[in-house]
């Protein structure tokens, strides 16, 4: 495939996801039901953080988890790990909901989301507070003032442009690199700098949760450290929620490890304990690499 081609994919595909956003952002029920004053569902402290309680999820007849339950602390890193297909982005994207895209999505049991059941929220609330960055970058095809602003205009919210900019792109570490490049298509960017980039467009609507799908899985060693460095540089100030196939990054930037296998929680613990003293042969066996 040619660079030429390769990138026609994606911004074809960043178009489709824009495409999809708006539909959403255009739902007039969903416009009806934002809060006179802006607040949304997360912005308050988040104290009791994110509790899952007997969490299942069917593809039509296949059982894709299984009564999962588990209180992920505010303002901590929780890792989430496991071999392919045990379920781990399926449990994430539960907690925004974006699971019930997919035909044949049955869900039951409660997530929590600041004491409130997150299944009895609108969608476009519960976005603004749960934002999400995905395996592989996807900014849209605007310039990269516009892709941080996107949320913020689309939800019509009253901010400081210029404050919100440099913040966000501060937090995720690209404010030095991209300061005198606002205007430059996002496009033109490394892929390091597009899965920042989703990063601080995420960050920019002031979510109280940020949920990261195997972030760092398409980038290079000095674009990940980079992520890491941002994502532990901001651990008490949002509840993250990572999923990870790296053990080396899971304990170096983890308070918290989940291990999931075949839809199932295994284990859940500290994370250091979880590394050194698991409780469960199974979670042993995967972290020495024994099967995954």
């Amino acid at each position: 495939m040619t660079i030429k081609e390769i990138i026609l994919r994606r911004l074809i595909k960043s178009l489709a996801e824009e495409k999809k956003l708006n539909k959403i952002i255009d739902n007039e029920d969903m416009k009806k039901s934002l809060p006179l004053d802006g607040v949304a569902l997360g912005e308050k402290e988040n104290i009791d953080g994110i509790k899952v309680r007997n969490l299942r999820l069917c593809y039509g007849k296949t059982e894709v988890l299984k009564g999962i339950n588990m209180d992920i602390p505010a303002g901590k890193i929780t890792a989430i790990i496991g071999p392919s297909g045990c379920g781990k982005t399926t449990l994430l994207r539960c907690i925004n909901r974006l699971s019930e895209f997919s035909n044949n999505c049955k869900i039951s049991g409660d997530i929590t989301l600041d004491g409130q059941n997150i299944f009895e929220v609108d969608q476009m609330l519960l976005r603004r507070s749960v934002g999400m960055v995905f395996q592989r970058p996807n900014p849209f095809p605007k310039s990269i003032k516009e892709n941080i602003l996107y949320g913020i205009k689309a939800t019509k919210l009253k901010v400081n442009v210029e404050e919100v900019i440099e913040t966000s792109l501060k937090k995720a570490a690209l404010w030095d690199e991209l300061k005198n490049r606002l205007n430059d298509n996002a496009f033109a960017l490394s892929i390091g700098q597009q899965q920042r980039l989703c990063f601080a467009r995420s960050l920019a609507v002031h979510p109280s949760v940020i949920l990261l799908d195997e972030p760092a899985s398409a980038l290079d060693p000095i674009s990940t450290a980079k992520l890491e460095e941002s994502i532990m540089e901001m651990r008490g100030e949002y509840t993250q929620v990572i999923v990870t196939h790296n053990m080396q990054e899971a304990r170096r930037i983890s308070d918290k490890v989940a291990f999931m296998y075949m839809g199932e929680l295994i284990e859940f613990g500290e994370t250091e304990k979880i590394f050194e003293e698991p409780e469960k042969q199974r979670t042993k066996d995967y972290i020495v690499g024994r099967f995954g």
